[in-house]
């Protein structure tokens, strides 16, 4: 047996003669947090219901927790918080969580137990027994993700998970994943938020119609070409030409109402940073400030997937 809970090799999805999704190509690892990145309209949630078995695919094939997406084996291990849900407003949180609970095939004495648990998990112990029409959007986020997790999932799928949180909301979900992966749980998370995906996931996934163009750890990221930034009081041509042989894309700026001169360049690695400094030394420049920047998951996902949506 392998070690990935999510497989798919040519997973595609025609609607018609429109191409929803051409090829999603994964393998997602047993507990660890997955992102899926993508632009509207890129295929995404095509794919997620696909790998639940809410859409039929028109081709490829794929192996979710072993068994073929759809099979009740596999969904009663899963938990799915979808981005537009509604739920019955009518019901108070616990009811709503019962009702779940249910659905599921849990058990009368393990709801019993595991309501409260999740309820203290998001933080809604106090609204347990307030009626869903009453929250807010951060706490109706947070009652998804308790029915998300209601039947201790090995598969979560998180569909926007903090898109109506406030930035206390959203560090109690970064804790919460990061409570999963540290019980073996695999999330497959999709979120707009780069930077919670930055700090949430393991590797990333980037999507661009409807297909996968790339796939890389988090830890990868900024891994590349470092952009530097270095603030002079001057900028002789033999300090330049220092800089451009272990440097490239050299640009120089002059800013005389300063006194200054901006010198912008890329290395390929942070071990030269002290080179740049020797050889401003050497040629008698003072320098003022040197500041290398790593590229974000941010720029990265402009890179991969560029600046316009998909538009399907």
């Amino acid at each position: 047996m392998n070690n990935y809970v999510i497989e798919t090799s040519g997973l595609h999805k025609r609607f018609g003669t429109r191409t929803a999704v051409a090829d999603l190509t994964l393998q997602v690892q047993r507990g660890e947090v997955f992102g899926f990145l993508g632009p509207n309209g890129a295929g995404k949630s095509t794919s997620v219901k696909m790998l639940l078995g809410l859409v039929t695919p028109s081709g490829g094939t794929a192996r979710v927790l072993g068994h073929t997406p759809g099979k009740p084996v596999a969904m009663a291990r899963i938990g799915f918080l979808p981005e537009h849900f509604r739920f019955h407003p009518w019901l108070e949180a616990t009811e709503l969580l019962d009702l779940h609970g249910h659905l599921y095939g849990m058990s009368r004495a393990a709801l019993k137990q595991r309501i409260p648990e999740v309820l203290e998990l998001v933080g809604l112990s106090e609204h347990a027994r307030r009626p869903i029409a009453g929250f807010s959007k951060g706490m109706l986020q947070r009652i998804g993700l308790a029915q998300a997790l209601l039947n201790k999932p090995d598969l979560v799928f998180l569909d926007e998970p903090t898109s109506a949180l406030d930035p206390f909301g959203r560090i109690l979900v970064r804790t919460i994943i990061s409570g999963l992966r540290e019980h073996g749980t695999t999330v497959f998370l999709n979120s707009h938020l780069l930077g919670e995906v930055e700090a949430t996931c393991d590797r990333v996934a980037f999507i661009r119609n409807g297909e996968v163009l790339r796939t890389i750890a988090i830890g990868e990221v900024g891994m590349g070409t470092i952009a530097v930034r270095i603030e002079l009081d001057q900028a002789p041509e033999a300090l330049l030409d220092a800089l451009r042989s272990v440097a490239g894309n050299l640009q120089v700026e002059v800013l005389p109402e300063r006194q200054r001169v901006i010198v912008a360049l890329e290395l390929t690695n942070d071990e030269r940073l002290p080179e740049l400094a020797a050889f401003v030394q050497a040629h008698g420049s003072r320098l003022y400030a040197m500041t290398p920047k790593r590229m974000s998951l941010e720029q990265l996902f402009l890179e991969v997937i560029g600046t316009q949506d998909s538009g399907q």
